[in-house]
């Protein structure tokens, strides 16, 4: 037996120590290791992630093509341009609410309100440009009701007005249209609609100038910036000085007009104004922006993540229909991916706490 003072000194002396030391060494270096491994697998999911709509959809695109003989053709690529352009400006007025953490469940309905309003203009004034003023001026009126309701008369949640101006504008348009569509529409919102130039549908070249303007304006204008402020972390804005009630109230104009917009395209498309426009528009537009990868946490996302959704839904149904797929079978699929989008907003919230944890402990 080794004697307990000569285990203390063999303990305390130079090669007990050394090796001692060495362990804890070998030890944290395997932890950092582990450690910098980790963060660098969290920073590729993140980035799989961020990017993967855009990869998906040209995967399902690439994918389409070899599936079906017509998709590439151009008559069909122009069909699904021409039917995603109005589902893309209303999703990027959508987008704009869903950053301040929002949500705007009226624009379906609004949308035939203004087609329905802009129609019954036209009967007694023939002015192309007065009848798009009156169907985005429509559109706008809705929204600054659905802002100013929710902001002044604090409702805990934007989702309660929007609900009501839902039914309240479908209902509108129905009176107003006696139920039935009221064909005629001016010459230049008939090419709005249904028009082309250079083989492109007008439309989609439309929806490109709402995007560009709004992502212009949300990443040039200090406005812009409110709005990310607001729905990062409204407490913090409000105390720093940002007028919230005032960038609420824009963003959910914003989506009122975008709504009008999207009336004076399906109208200039039937050449027709109709209280059945629209329907169920708002969950489309709703999908398309978060299947395009924006978070319903608010202050996160951008215009291209808009287009991105709204191009999915628009393809997913034209190949659906190419491949003689049931249309009730059509909104299944959609459903299923709108799952699957939020569950990636999820993941994607929780690989980013995790991530800041690892870089405050210096890992890289």
């Amino acid at each position: 037996m080794v004697e307990p003072a000569a285990l203390a000194t063999l303990e305390d002396s130079p090669r007990m120590k050394t090796n001692t030391v060495r362990s804890h060494d070998n030890a944290s270096v395997h932890d950092e290791r582990g450690e910098a491994a980790r963060s660098r697998f969290i920073k590729l999911s993140l980035a799989s992630l961020r990017f993967g709509p855009g990869l998906i959809l040209v995967i399902l695109v690439l994918t389409l093509g070899l599936c079906s003989q017509y998709f590439f053709t151009a008559r069909n690529l122009g069909n699904v341009l021409a039917q995603t352009a109005a589902i893309a400006v209303l999703a990027m007025g959508q987008h704009l609410v869903i950053l301040t953490r929002g949500i705007d469940l009226s624009v379906g309905s609004v949308l035939a309100l203004s087609s329905v309003v802009g129609a019954l203009v036209y009967r007694q004034v023939h002015s192309g440009t007065l009848i798009i003023a009156v169907m985005i001026g429509t559109g706008l009126a809705v929204g600054f009701v659905n802002g100013f309701v929710y902001v002044w008369g604090r409702l805990p949640h934007p989702f309660i007005i929007t609900l009501a101006t839902l039914s309240i504008a479908r209902g509108l348009a129905l009176e107003l249209a006696g139920g039935a569509a009221i064909p005629g529409m001016p010459d230049i919102i008939l090419f709005l609609g249904g028009g082309s130039i250079g083989g492109v549908p007008a439309s989609a070249l439309a929806a490109c100038a709402v995007a560009l303007a709004l992502a212009g304006m949300t990443r040039w204008l200090v406005w812009g910036r409110w709005i990310y402020s607001v729905g990062g972390n409204p407490d913090a804005a409000r105390r720093t000085g940002i007028p919230t009630k005032g960038v609420l109230l824009s963003v959910y104009m914003i989506s009122g007009a975008a709504a009008g917009i999207g009336a004076v395209l399906t109208s200039g498309r039937t050449a027709a104004g109709s209280p059945l426009f629209g329907n169920l528009a708002e969950l489309d537009s709703i999908a398309a922006v978060i299947i395009g990868g924006a978070s319903f946490l608010g202050g996160r996302g951008h215009i291209g993540h808009a287009l991105i959704g709204a191009l999915m839904i628009g393809i997913i149904r034209n190949a659906l229909n190419l491949l003689n797929v049931d249309i009730f079978f059509q909104l299944i699929v959609i459903g299923v991916i709108i799952v699957l989008a939020v569950e990636a907003d999820v993941l994607r919230g929780r690989l980013e706490a995790r991530f800041r944890v690892l870089q405050s402990l210096g890992v890289k």
